[in-house]
């Protein structure tokens, strides 16, 4: 089984991130959603199994269907691949009010309260 793969640090999951995985899974694709092991600072409040724990309670329905699956990767510093590998590099352009969609104001807003 092929999957979609998504590389992120998901601090925390919103809608936007929804929105990327959606525009695969619309297409009857299944995903990948790689947590990056990132060491816990004002921008990743949240531990790598805190994260791949929220994100499969959001996602717990696709997960059982197996369109989903989650998993925690090594931190990466870049993605490379070879000529004639098998799969595409595809970049998701999200509409403006997705766009607007900053995780970096929801952990705000979650810890300054």
């Amino acid at each position: 089984m092929k999957y979609s793969m998504f590389i992120g640090r998901w601090q925390p999951w919103h809608d936007g991130h929804r929105w990327l995985i959606d525009q695969r899974l619309n297409e009857g694709k299944n995903v990948l959603i790689c947590v990056r092991e990132v060491s816990k600072d004002d921008k990743n409040p949240y531990n790598p199994k805190d994260v791949k724990e929220n994100v499969e309670k959001k996602l717990k329905d696709l997960i059982d269907l197996k369109k989903v699956k989650v998993i925690i990767i090594p931190d990466i510093e870049s993605v490379n691949y070879g000529r004639g590998v098998g799969y595409e590099i595809i970049e998701h352009i999200p509409p403006s009010d997705i766009s607007k969609i900053s995780a970096t104001k929801i952990r705000k807003e979650l810890f300054n309260k």
